[in-house]
């Protein structure tokens, strides 16, 4: 078996080497830099706190006179109720963990 022999570089190829070596290690640090701020950030979403838990509460809403609910849904973190009241159709959102009212969007027919 023979032994193949590397001569050696000349020193402009040593000052490419060198160059190569040097972006292949700022590309290495950049690539690592990056995966480590993509796994931090997924971390923090994945187990950061939600705060403290919501205690369970009994509400009750008052409807108007001779309103009654249509539909009930969830939308994001709302609650979305709709009644119809007389023939006009209202759509109350209240806050999915306080149950406190969020806004009211009321529909009418034009005269």
């Amino acid at each position: 078996m023979t032994d193949t022999v590397a001569p050696e570089p000349t020193p402009e190829q040593a000052v490419l080497f060198a160059r190569v070596r040097r972006m292949m290690l700022i590309a290495g640090m950049t690539s690592a830099l990056a995966v480590a701020v993509v796994l931090t950030a997924v971390g923090y979403r994945l187990y950061r706190g939600e705060g403290s838990p919501v205690a369970l509460t009994d509400t009750t809403a008052s409807l108007p006179k001779g309103a009654r609910i249509v539909s009930t849904g969830v939308a994001g973190d709302r609650l979305v109720v709709t009644l119809d009241t007389a023939g006009v159709t209202e759509i109350r959102t209240f806050d999915a963990r306080t149950l406190k009212p969020a806004g009211t969007l009321k529909f009418a027919s034009e005269p």
